[in-house]
């Protein structure tokens, strides 16, 4: 498997957990972690048995961002340092991107900097009560390298994005909900039980069909009217032969739950 002593990864009944695995430094990533975490989300998709990735934190942060300290402070040469984006950070919302199983982000704690960044960038985001999240590059001079920038304001608006990044401070999980940045709010004791019991519902759903929604919305986002029917058209032909589609008549029709199998 990918992970590696600073980043877990484990699969149980369709669910892989990638767990962000430094404690001690509020899950501050280095380029090892990006790397791993990268190579985890390809090996995901790629894995027949997996049908729901959960991203989380160990301890009592989800990810204070980068470590200052493992990456250096010293400004390197621009050339550098774009290459540095390209080949570490910003493969992981690429390959997010490219990924059409459902992955969600259980917020534990702190998100700040590339860690509000790196749950912004997952389909859902579940959080504990005391979670807290900042968009903090401003504080030391930077801007938002890995494509908050991009998420945020798709989000939550142009204006609350731009409030948040200019400011760098922390908003607590019920404002982060208010606005839009997170889907739902758990107590921090009920978080992990919310969280993997959303996920099960999810692997028992009929696997083709919800990894088509998720195609079918995120290229609706970019995409015309007549062009997104074109799409949805061709996901409806390919689903609709599917033994989870039959199954799902028939269970209809017998009055009984479902009993999805996948493809």
């Amino acid at each position: 498997m990918a992970g590696t002593d600073e980043l877990r990864y484990a699969i149980q009944d369709g669910i892989a957990t990638i767990t962000l695995n430094r404690p001690d430094k509020l899950n501050a990533f280095t380029i090892g972690m990006i790397d791993a975490w990268a190579a985890c989300l390809r090996e995901a998709q790629s894995d027949p048995s997996v049908h729901i990735v959960v991203v989380t934190g160990a301890g009592r942060a989800f990810c204070a961002g980068g470590d200052m300290a493992q990456l250096g402070t010293e400004a390197p040469a621009a050339l550098d340092h774009k290459r540095f984006l390209w080949d570490h950070v910003q493969q992981i919302p690429l390959t997010l991107e490219a990924m059409d199983k459902p992955v969600i982000a259980m917020v534990n704690g702190v998100a700040a900097g590339a860690g509000m960044d790196m749950a912004l960038m997952c389909d859902l985001r579940f959080a504990s009560d005391k979670a807290r999240f900042a968009e903090s590059y401003v504080k030391v001079g930077l801007v938002p390298g890995d494509g908050g920038a991009w998420f945020l304001p798709r989000l939550v608006g142009l204006d609350r994005a731009l409030e948040l990044m200019w400011t760098g401070d922390f908003i607590d999980a019920s404002e982060a909900l208010r606005i839009g940045a997170i889907t739902k709010v758990f107590p921090a004791d009920e978080l992990e039980a919310r969280t993997y019991a959303f996920a099960a519902r999810l692997v028992a759903g009929p696997p083709l069909a919800i990894r088509m929604i998720k195609r079918a919305a995120s290229q609706g986002l970019r995409t015309d009217l007549r062009t997104s029917l074109d799409l949805i058209s061709s996901h409806l032909a390919l689903v609709i032969q599917s033994q989870d589609h039959q199954e799902g008549v028939r269970a209809f029709q017998e009055k009984r739950p479902p009993r999805f199998r996948g493809n």
